[in-house]
């Protein structure tokens, strides 16, 4: 039996430390000390009598040994993780979940897939950020998020990606604009007033402008935002007609708040997917990403009868 000489939590410092890429990040995501991290590394390296890490200068890298060491550190704690499972007892993992997450969804279903995941996993902390597609991208691809559920385009490499369907658009305006533009309009129609939507680098952003361009228009009446909830309040206060995802703004049009334009055209619906770097993954983040697809399906059934 090994239980007397190494420990788990001389395998998660390892696994940290590699995936961050310093002993006090390290620390920090595991709430304890630099020098007890340092102490479960050296304690490991001198068990197995093998080098895992070259320090220098404050970087960290690891020996060709200490890549294949930490691989098998990452199927221990998994099984580890599993025996909880057989066990049935969410309840013992302590954990963080480092969740990224665009607008969109936290501003529709997000609270509901954290009270989900509270109720499986009552003592995982989630650490959420809110941001653009490509700023998520890039934190998922440095290692700085577990889970990113985003839209299209996906640029990070990583292998772990779950489906989570499309959101299609909408144009849409205040009563008293959408008073001025009844029946049947194009995007020339829509000209005369300020043109809310995604941010500048954004596919629907990009795919208006084209069109617009195509059709021989000026775009300076185009204006993109990082914030679509700011959009919905201005044009809800009659300061343009916006382009949205009709998940956003659906409510606000059954309150008639807002009011759904006739408009011949709308850019492709957003693809969103929850991905992830499968070989750092733990049991229960696997399990959080599945929970984002049964969120959603249920979510999208509450609103059908919207």
């Amino acid at each position: 039996m090994i239980g007397h000489i190494l420990t788990l939590k001389q395998l998660e410092a390892l696994i940290w430390v590699a995936d961050l890429g310093s002993f006090r990040k390290a620390a920090k995501h595991l709430n304890t000390t630099q020098p007890n991290i340092s102490t479960r590394i050296s304690g490991l390296e001198k068990t197995l009598g093998v080098i895992l890490m070259e320090r220098d200068a404050g970087s960290v890298r690891l020996t060709e040994k200490g890549r294949d060491i930490l691989h098998a550190a990452r199927a221990t704690l998994r099984q580890a993780e599993h025996l909880v499972e057989v066990a049935e007892r969410p309840d013992l993992i302590h954990d963080r979940l480092r969740l990224g997450v665009t607008e969109l969804v936290a501003c529709t279903w997000l609270h509901s897939y954290l009270r989900r995941i509270k109720e499986t996993y009552p003592s995982v902390f989630v650490e959420l950020t809110v941001d653009l597609s490509r700023n998520l991208d890039r934190a998922l691809a440095s290692n700085r998020l577990d889970i990113a559920i985003m839209n299209a385009p996906f640029t990070a490499p990583v292998d772990g990606m779950i489906e989570l369907g499309r959101f299609g658009y909408m144009w849409t305006a205040s009563p008293n604009v959408a008073a001025e533009l009844q029946g049947p309009r194009t995007i020339k129609d829509l000209l005369p007033y300020s043109i809310l939507t995604h941010a500048r680098h954004t596919l629907p952003f990009i795919e208006l402008t084209e069109e617009a361009t195509r059709m021989g228009l000026q775009t300076a009446r185009i204006v993109p935002s990082n914030s679509m909830t700011s959009c919905v309040q201005m044009v809800a206060d009659g300061m343009g007609v916006a382009l949205l995802p009709r998940v956003l703004v659906e409510r606000d049009i059954a309150q008639r708040r807002l009011v759904q334009l006739d408009v011949n055209w709308t850019p492709n619906a957003l693809r969103f997917a929850a991905r992830y770097q499968t070989e750092k993954m733990t049991v229960f983040m696997n399990n959080a990403a599945e929970m984002a697809k049964d969120v959603l399906v249920a979510y999208q059934a509450d609103r059908s009868s919207l």
